[in-house]
């Protein structure tokens, strides 16, 4: 079996050859790190951590490179609301961002690269776009020339008379054309800057990708991916400055994730539906998010709410418990003697089901389906009266296996809100017969589960922490 994946430059499905054998060169775009990371953010960190975890699953050596935008206007923005350095800020949210997403159990990248960190080779790499005449300086800003580079629309599919229709020059712009994007900012008074051939200033957003997928992971690579509404400017730009400079394709697949709608409409600032990771993981077990993110296929968009989240919850409580009744089978019972093969035939079965829905263009919502079925199959098989050790065993390792592709981890002790909520009960009747050794008990346990207990006026709250 081979694994198709939906090309965004093609807009077809394709057969996934990389370009060296069982290895795979992959960039996903990472976030700007001016604030916490909003849960737009958070699907494309857990739909491309799944896809590195299958190609692994599938044989693949997987080298990821995922970014972070640590200067930028936003950033400048906040260091000069908040009166810190930028480099202050983007040290602060890189960290939230790794708590964030670790608890959402996505894997570090093999290399995270920083813009600050990496100024040389962006610098080099304008110099060379200016020198080819892909790029020219104006009074310290240097701009790409756009209508140089002739497949310009390919990734998004739009002429480039199009293109232009909806482009304008900003005030205090010095482009050639409307269409031409920046490569490298003049610094203003006050601002952070580096030193260059064009004077102080820092790049643009878009140069900043192409120069560290390149330094990385090579002229071409094999996946680049991020969320929809990446694919233009962001792509399209990458790929004419890449290809521009080099002769060469950029990535020989683009994946793009569709958008997540709140309540049934667009995420924005302006709507106040702004939903932040942060602050879902204090409410909900974050392996929650990770489940209600891959339910649905990663290319389509997908509808947050509570309720939605509630009702994901039933769902993936219902594969926990299978999961725990197993552990618990093979722990407690002594009657492990009978075997039969029809059940180990059909855990193969539903292996090789999952692998077929994984493999047309990794479809986490059908993989799910087929959990449901192995949980369904377990709970069958905990029915009978004589149960085998090793079947038992093969049930535990297959939803190990499966589930580990999906970054969930069922054998992690996880207390379920319901849990916590009598826990607290048991606590709050302990101080009230002043059984204070019970209480101190009962907060050290939750602590240990990573529960924080908050004892307020208006009662005990309590938070993931």
């Amino acid at each position: 079996m081979t694994i198709k994946l939906y090309n965004t430059l093609t807009r077809q499905k394709e057969e996934f050859q990389p370009l060296e054998e069982n290895k795979v060169k992959m960039y996903v775009c990472g976030p700007t790190v001016y604030n916490y990371i909003h849960i737009g953010n958070a699907r494309p960190a857990i739909v491309f951590d799944t896809v590195r975890r299958y190609l692994e699953f599938r044989g693949y050596e997987v080298q990821y490179v995922s970014n972070f935008t640590d200067v930028d206007d936003k950033l400048i923005r906040a260091a000069n609301e908040l009166g810190e350095e930028v480099p202050t800020i983007a040290d602060r949210f890189i960290e939230a961002y790794f708590e964030d997403v670790s608890a959402l159990g996505c894997k570090k990248a093999t290399v995270h690269p920083r813009v600050t960190e990496n100024m040389d080779i962006i610098i080099d790499f304008i110099s060379a776009l200016v020198e080819k005449g892909y790029a020219y300086e104006a009074e310290g800003d240097v701009y790409y020339r756009t209508r140089k580079f002739e497949e310009y629309g390919k990734l998004s599919h739009q002429p480039i008379d199009e293109l232009r229709s909806g482009a304008r020059i900003e005030v205090g712009e010095k482009k050639e054309d409307p269409l031409d994007f920046a490569l490298w900012k003049a610094a203003k008074e006050g601002e952070i800057y580096w030193e260059s051939p064009w004077g102080k200033g820092r790049p643009g957003w878009h140069i900043e990708c192409s120069a560290m997928a390149r330094q990385y992971l090579g002229d071409t690579i094999d996946i680049h991916a991020g969320g929809q509404d990446l694919a233009f400017p962001h792509h399209e730009n990458e790929i004419a400055q890449s290809e521009a400079l080099t002769g060469k394709a950029f990535a020989k697949y683009w994946m793009h994730n569709g958008y997540i709608n709140i309540d049934n409409e667009k995420m924005s600032k302006s709507l106040g539906n702004f939903i932040l990771v942060h602050d879902i993981i204090k409410k909900y077990d974050p392996q929650l998010l990770r489940f209600f993110i891959l339910s649905v296929h990663y290319r389509h968009p997908i509808n947050y709410s509570e309720e939605i989240l509630e009702n994901t919850r039933k769902g993936l409580e219902r594969l926990q418990t299978s999961y725990k009744n197993l552990k618990h089978r093979l722990e407690s019972s002594n009657n492990l003697t009978s075997n039969n093969e029809d059940w180990l035939k059909k855990i193969e079965d539903l292996h090789k089901t999952f692998v077929r829905e994984m493999d047309d263009d990794f479809n986490t919502a059908n993989a799910i389906a087929v959990l449901f079925d192995l949980s369904k199959q377990a709970n069958l098989y905990l029915l009978e009266k004589n149960t085998s050790e090793v079947i038992v065993q093969a049930f535990i390792k297959e939803f190990e296996a499966l589930t580990s592709v999906l970054g969930l981890d069922f054998a992690k002790e996880e207390l379920l809100d319901e849990e916590i909520e009598v826990l607290i009960q048991k606590r709050i009747e302990a101080r009230k017969n002043r059984n204070f050794a019970l209480a101190d008990q009962i907060r050290d346990e939750l602590k240990a589960k990573n529960i924080v207990l908050e004892d307020t006026a208006q009662g005990t709250r309590w938070k993931r922490g």
